[in-house]
């Protein structure tokens, strides 16, 4: 993702998995992991209830207010939004301008 993408990520948008990636859940490795061609990539608990929200439908201000309601916790914005960064970085996660 180069720096215009990077600051293109606000609270309304709505982060969908990358193009070439399938998100499962994997009961012989015990966690979520990204399928892609050429392998796979275990994600570690936070990781797999972010990218499992990531649907195309829900903002990141959505995301964020769910995982705070569901773990009944609050200020998890800065953790979410990085880790979206990091995600569209990987190709992981994409989302149309706003």
């Amino acid at each position: 993702m180069n720096e215009q993408m990077k600051t293109m990520l606000t609270l309304e948008s709505k982060p969908r998995v990358g193009r070439g990636f399938r998100l499962q859940w994997e009961p012989a490795q015990d966690c979520h992991v990204l399928l892609y061609p050429e392998g796979m990539v275990r994600l570690n608990g936070s990781a797999g209830e972010i990218m499992k929200r990531c649907d195309g439908e829900r903002s990141v201000a959505a995301i964020v207010a769910d995982l705070e309601q569901a773990f009944d916790t609050t200020g998890l914005e800065p953790e979410v939004r990085g880790f979206v960064e990091m995600a569209a970085q990987q190709n992981w996660l994409r989302w149309d301008p706003q």
